[in-house]
């Protein structure tokens, strides 16, 4: 696999080094492990992979086995960014979703997506505004890719009528589904691990009820409000 690695720092999180790979970004092979999470009956896990399932689990194999965590940036509005980190640990491997802002001192951790799941992250208006955004910098200027990546730290039981749409030709762009209206109708009706969250505005910035999600505060988990709230304003300002 080749590799076209630069370092990223992103302070107050562990692990690495973290090396930007936006070349993987092109791999048809890549997105289908990467939505893996998304997927939650066999019937669309057969429709997503057809006859590249081996061939992509073989790929992300190969993906994980490197010291170096492959890492893929999207620029948002006020100088924040959205990283991507495929954390490759042996015993604890996981994809996780931060945001980050140069005057923070740390990143904020949006999503995980591993065995114990943590999230969403992204309301739709969210994920869309940071695939539209189309500000320089990053890992990609495509709107799908980065539609595609941000996608497994997404939920939303609100979505507009053009949501399928968007996400099938995203799929029919980057990959080789057969039957991407039918697979982006399901991924949007499961939406991964946790299934479909409910965003409304709490006190000054938007929260969801998701059970896992750092940015529910009933839960004990979730994200201080001081920083939550600059969470929302970070991502809300790129919409």
């Amino acid at each position: 696999m080749t590799t076209n690695a630069h370092p990223v720092e992103l302070p107050g999180y562990e692990g690495g080094p973290l090396t930007h790979r936006p070349e993987l970004l092109e791999e048809p092979l890549f997105w289908l492990g990467h939505l893996y999470s998304c997927v939650q009956d066999e019937e669309t896990e057969e429709l997503l992979f057809g006859a590249d399932h081996d061939a992509a689990g073989e790929f992300h194999r190969r993906l994980r086995e490197p010291a170096d965590w492959p890492t893929f940036t999207i620029p948002l509005a006020g100088d924040h960014r959205l990283h991507v980190v495929y954390r490759t640990f042996e015993d604890d491997p996981g994809t996780d979703y931060l945001v980050h802002h140069p005057d923070w001192d740390q990143a904020e951790q949006l999503a995980q997506d591993e065995g114990h799941f943590m999230g969403p992250g992204l309301s739709w208006p969210e994920l869309v505004a940071a695939a539209d955004g189309g500000l320089p910098g990053g890992s990609t200027v495509d709107p799908h890719a980065r539609l595609l990546l941000l996608l497994p730290a997404f939920g939303d039981e609100a979505l507009p009528e053009d949501a399928a749409a968007r996400l099938s030709a995203a799929l029919r762009a980057l990959t080789a589904v057969d039957d991407a209206g039918t697979v982006a109708a399901r991924l949007l009706e499961d939406q991964g691990a946790t299934g479909q969250v409910r965003w409304t505005d709490g006190p000054g910035y938007a929260v969801n009820n998701g059970r896992y999600s750092y940015r529910n505060p009933a839960n004990h988990f979730a994200l201080p409000p001081e920083r939550a709230a600059r969470v929302a304003a970070a991502l809300s300002a790129s919409a």
